[in-house]
């Protein structure tokens, strides 16, 4: 089984949250119904003295084994931290022959239900080779032990053998599905970063293109005046034709940022709609598009794409509404999702304070709130037309 431990996860994701709190009951249930039954074996021993080992070594392999099971299902829990709970899983595992075995020995098979619980639990805590060489391995230390005791070896080994096998079936199928869930919130934040990163590799090659042969001429051309002699009339020559490169390759860029930033937001909407989508996210959209001025279209356009990277990467939204209001000389574009956590709404992360200060130099103003169990981002900007570019790229 491909265990969902290694997998990075925010623990205030509350559906994974309220999804793992499941899989640590069920568990739960099955593992104290596993150890239900060494606690018989107490009652049906006469020796005080074996009684309270007894209890001891069945405590203590409880805890371990408890604290073992769920650094299964807790992703963010340091490596560390989960060797450790194996490890002690172990030591108690094996410290429970010396203390349990001999209690009720030929009367209740004590230790087999201690065995069938490591079965029961090692698919959860090691790979899949490694649970059946430890269940085999279990099945066999049962038998050994019921026949040092004096007890039964068959019934020993179908408790610790079979039983223990159907415990492990019944504890794998739910920890499954939390590794599916976990590989699915997993990929919802690699979608996001892939489709950033796409456009940024977009727009890397379009500069290339722009840029690779303007500047290959001037390396040219500028090892070519070095050969030159000083007085040279050519040298003039050849450094006016440099600048006049350089100007037109920096003119070139202004003209392909201006494009890269004045996408038009239909379109950008457009796209929004089918990344949502892909992540089971409804989006809808109130008001018209096609109404809002060019210049406050391109200011936009990165509100609306930052504000659909917080509702893939930062929530846990089932849907989305985009609002568009234009009127009295105002643009306002609100995004609305029902993912809120509980913790409280930074409005100065980075991606946010970014688009905060392009909607600043425009002239507009950018907020963000929580109204219920709804996360809303607002953006207001002047209704103008689009903003000359001989200022240069940003």
């Amino acid at each position: 089984m491909d265990h969902p431990r290694s997998r990075p996860l925010d623990p205030r994701d509350r559906r994974l949250a309220r999804a793992r709190l499941l899989v640590l009951v069920w568990l739960a249930t099955t593992l104290w119904t596993s150890l239900l039954m060494p606690g018989i074996g107490l009652t049906r021993e006469t020796r005080p003295v074996w009684v309270v080992l007894g209890a001891v070594g069945i405590l203590a392999f409880s805890v371990t084994t408890a604290g073992a099971v769920r650094s299964a299902v807790t992703p963010w829990l340091g490596e560390r931290a989960r060797r450790r709970w194996l490890a002690a899983s172990a030591v108690t595992t094996v410290a429970s022959l010396g203390l349990v075995a001999p209690v009720a020995a030929g009367v209740w098979d004590t230790w087999a239900w201690i065995g069938a619980t490591v079965v029961g639990v090692s698919p959860l805590l090691v790979r899949a080779r490694t649970a059946v060489v430890v269940g085999l391995g279990c099945t066999a230390v049962s038998a050994a032990t019921a026949w040092v005791t004096g007890g039964a070896v068959w019934p020993a080994v179908v408790v610790t053998g079979l039983i223990g096998a159907s415990v492990a079936a019944v504890n794998w199928s739910p920890v499954w599905l939390w590794s599916l869930l976990v590989d699915a919130g997993a990929a919802r934040e690699a979608r996001a970063q892939l489709a950033a990163s796409e456009e940024r590799l977009r727009f890397a090659r379009d500069v290339h293109d722009l840029l690779g042969h303007d500047l290959t001429v001037i390396a040219l051309k500028a090892e070519l005046v070095a050969r030159l002699e000083p007085g040279d009339p050519q040298v003039r020559t050849e450094a006016e034709q440099i600048r006049q490169i350089a100007s037109s390759a920096l003119g070139e860029v202004r003209e392909a940022v201006h494009g890269y930033r004045s996408i038009d937001l239909v379109a950008q909407l457009d796209a929004v709609r089918t990344v949502l989508g892909s992540a089971d996210v409804r989006c809808t959209v109130d008001g018209d598009l096609t109404l809002v001025p060019p210049g406050a279209a391109t200011t936009l356009v990165p509100v609306l794409r930052e504000a659909a990277t917080n509702v893939l990467r930062h929530s846990e939204a089932t849907w989305c509404r985009v609002e568009v209001g234009v009127g009295d000389g105002t643009v306002t574009l609100a995004v609305r999702n029902d993912g809120v956590r509980g913790v409280p709404v930074d409005p100065f992360s980075s991606g946010l304070a970014g688009v905060a200060d392009r909607l600043a130099e425009a002239g507009g103003a950018l907020s963000v709130d929580r109204d219920g169990d709804e996360f809303v981002l607002r953006a207001r900007v002047p209704g103008l037309p689009a903003p000359s570019t001989t200022g240069g790229p940003p």
